[in-house]
């Protein structure tokens, strides 16, 4: 994809959706980091379900460690992989409590210190709570960005780095939720929705899926 089309591509998905949002709840950055660690290989349906309850309960690093693993547990066995996720989380909360005061930290190697932090929750964690112009490759934006050509790439780090160089500055804070958006409802996995796509026109993606009869 061409320097032009890549500023049409994303100026269309802004004039679509001006100021996108994640669709995890949350009001901390310490929720955001939670939901986060909590929404690998599941929804942010799911995780926003568990969440409701729990927060309310505890939604600080000291309250989750006071509720111990198999209260923790509790709140979040509906949510895939609940088990090492409560670990995870647990050591987290720990550490946050030991080494930061209870708060987030707002640098990326700090972040992906953490139990069950990886490169791309740090990423959501430092574009979403902190505001920085990071972009997190998950699922639907590596498939996105090598579908319509925008960022190919073999592994989602090679992507996010492409992504980095070809994204014009004045998009960078909000592409990464143009793109798993996109990715999510419109140029979904198995049958691209071509046919309501805002921006096919600029797509490399060449058997576009017509519209169903």
């Amino acid at each position: 994809m061409k320097k032009d089309t890549i500023v049409a591509f994303f100026a269309t998905l802004q004039a679509a959706n001006p100021a996108p949002k994640t669709e995890l709840e949350y009001t901390t950055p310490f929720e955001l980091l939670a939901a986060v660690l909590l929404s690998a290989q599941a929804t942010d349906v799911g995780v926003n379900k568990a969440t409701r309850k729990l927060y309310p309960v505890a939604n600080t690093p000291q309250a989750i460690l006071d509720l111990g693993l198999e209260g923790l547990e509790g709140y979040i066995k509906t949510i895939g992989l609940y088990r090492s996720k409560a670990k995870h989380l647990m050591e987290t909360c720990r550490m946050l409590v030991e080494q930061h005061g209870g708060e987030v930290p707002r640098t990326r190697e700090a972040l992906e210190a953490l139990p069950g932090v990886g490169r791309k929750t740090a990423n959501v964690v430092l574009n979403v709570a902190f505001g920085e112009a990071t972009i997190a490759v998950d699922t639907h934006i590596f498939r996105v960005s090598n579908r319509t050509g925008l960022a190919p790439g073999k592994t989602p780090l090679e992507v996010e780095l492409k992504l980095e160089k070809r994204v014009p500055k004045e998009f960078v804070q909000h592409a990464h939720h143009w793109l798993i958006l996109h990715g999510r409802y419109v140029c979904v996995a198995r049958k691209p929705r071509c046919w309501e796509c805002a921006v096919h026109t600029m797509c490399s993606f060449k058997p576009k899926t017509p519209a169903p009869a």
